[in-house]
């Protein structure tokens, strides 16, 4: 988390995830390009949330791919049912794994989204709070902080719960919906900063950054105090950066191409000066967007970019320290569904690495489930936004993980627990969802009370 509360800053440009294009080239050109690289397979169209969900043709990959050429060619005006369907996306990039010519259909989206944005396509209230929670609230630390810690005590008080049952009608199902949905902050004490350094146990091997993010330190932050021990436990002393602050991946995703890279140099800047091995993640979404500098700051990015690894990658690829069996093991097994995060199999391409992760961990079984590569519906705040279709594709991966009856889910995206929590709590399922590294830590912790 940065340890001041710097804002967005204005840049130039439209294109977001497409700037490598865009800088030599107008937006709406870089898209015509990129499009002709859709052979019109159709090979997407079964990895699309939205088309396994709705059958339609410019609600798949292939679709959208469609409306992006005609608009570019001048064949379709860039109106509010154009912009519909590229915001409806959930911009899991699925269709990128499953694509033979590799078209580059995320970035395509980003592109889309802040030509929508840079013409005012989309307008209204909705819209407004969306600029302003993206902008003034979520890449601000002591405002995010700040607006977290009255929900914590609406939410301990009750208030959320009465409040919402004096609402008659309508109204008042959708805040008690709200308020069941909305994530629980956590105490203080786990909210509280990470050190600048934690320091390597045993013999030392490396040295590495560990990127903290926004929304992770507020409501995640166990999961990065974990992180940090873990990678001590392995023997990398853990630096963090304070200057370094969101990453820009929901202001990319929304079409904001401005904010997102103002927010990239300033990551940039934050970890220029770091001597460290690696920049290391535990957020999916963060690790596909700093990982991905050299599309939003073409010859800026580059060189943070090639540090970024997800932090069960890096352990995988240094040599994980293997946890000890605990003095007094568990009886049964604990069985545990990994489901992948979509910015990492399909942004990053990490499939092996956590579940090599998970099957190192004594007492610990890894139990397969049918749906792990499929979208959640989290999406960032797409769950805000387009909630009937995030409520649909949830629905197809709870029913997967319900065969499957696990103890845990296991997934690396806080976006993604939040809203496996919410499905598996809806659905009466018991499974608590964690990610990987708390896990791991756990078993470092019983190797030490052992």
């Amino acid at each position: 988390m940065a340890s001041g509360d710097g804002a967005p800053g204005q840049g130039a440009g439209a294109g977001g995830a497409a700037a490598e294009a865009g800088a030599t080239e107008a937006p709406l050109d870089a898209l015509l390009r990129r499009s002709l690289d859709c052979v019109h397979c159709g090979l997407c169209l079964s990895s699309c949330p939205t088309y396994r969900e709705t059958g339609r043709e410019q609600s798949s990959p292939r679709g959208r791919v469609y409306l992006m050429r005609s608009v570019a060619e001048g064949r379709l005006p860039l109106d509010a049912g154009v912009a519909e369907e590229m915001y409806l996306c959930l911009g899991c990039r699925a269709c990128e794994t499953a694509c033979p010519s590799g078209v580059q259909y995320g970035a395509m989206v980003e592109a889309m989204r802040a030509e929508v944005e840079r013409r005012g396509v989309r307008t209204g209230p909705a819209k407004r709070l969306e600029r302003f929670a993206l902008r003034e609230i979520v890449p601000r630390p002591k405002r995010l902080r700040a607006a977290l810690d009255l929900l914590a005590l609406v939410q301990r008080s009750g208030a959320d719960r009465w409040g919402a049952r004096l609402v008659p009608g309508a109204l008042g199902r959708r805040l008690r919906e709200l308020s069941g949905e909305a994530p629980r902050v956590p105490p203080r004490a786990e909210r509280r900063p990470l050190p600048a350094v934690v320091p390597a146990r045993g013999e030392r091997r490396g040295r590495v950054a560990l990127f903290v993010g926004c929304v992770m330190p507020e409501l995640f932050g166990a999961v990065n105090h974990a992180t940090a021990r873990v990678l001590a436990r392995n023997g990398f002393d853990v630096v963090v950066p304070p200057a370094q602050g969101c990453c820009g991946a929901l202001h990319a995703h929304a079409g904001d191409a401005d904010a997102a890279r103002a927010l990239a140099r300033r990551n940039l800047a934050a970890f220029a000066a770091a001597d460290v091995d690696a920049v290391v993640i535990n957020s999916a979404g963060c690790g596909a967007a700093l990982r991905e500098l050299e599309h939003w700051l073409p010859g800026e990015g580059k060189a943070l970019s090639a540090r970024v690894r997800d932090v069960s990658e890096w352990l995988v690829d240094a040599g994980l320290a293997v946890p000890r069996p605990p003095a007094r093991p568990r009886g049964a097994p604990l069985r545990v569904c990994y489901d992948d995060p979509c910015h990492l199999v399909h942004g990053q391409r990490i499939a092996d690495a956590p579940r090599m992760l998970l099957r190192a961990i004594p007492g610990l079984e890894l139990v397969p489930h049918d749906d792990p590569g499929s979208c959640c519906g989290a999406a960032g705040i797409y769950n805000l936004t387009h909630r009937e279709m995030s409520a649909a594709v949830l629905a197809r991966k709870v029913e997967s993980l319900a065969a499957a009856a696990p103890d845990v889910v296991a997934t690396g995206n806080p976006g993604c627990i939040l809203q496996l929590r919410s499905g598996l709590a809806r659905a009466g399922l018991r499974a608590r969802v964690e990610h990987p590294i708390t896990l791991l830590d756990e078993a470092y912790a019983a190797e030490r009370s052992g």
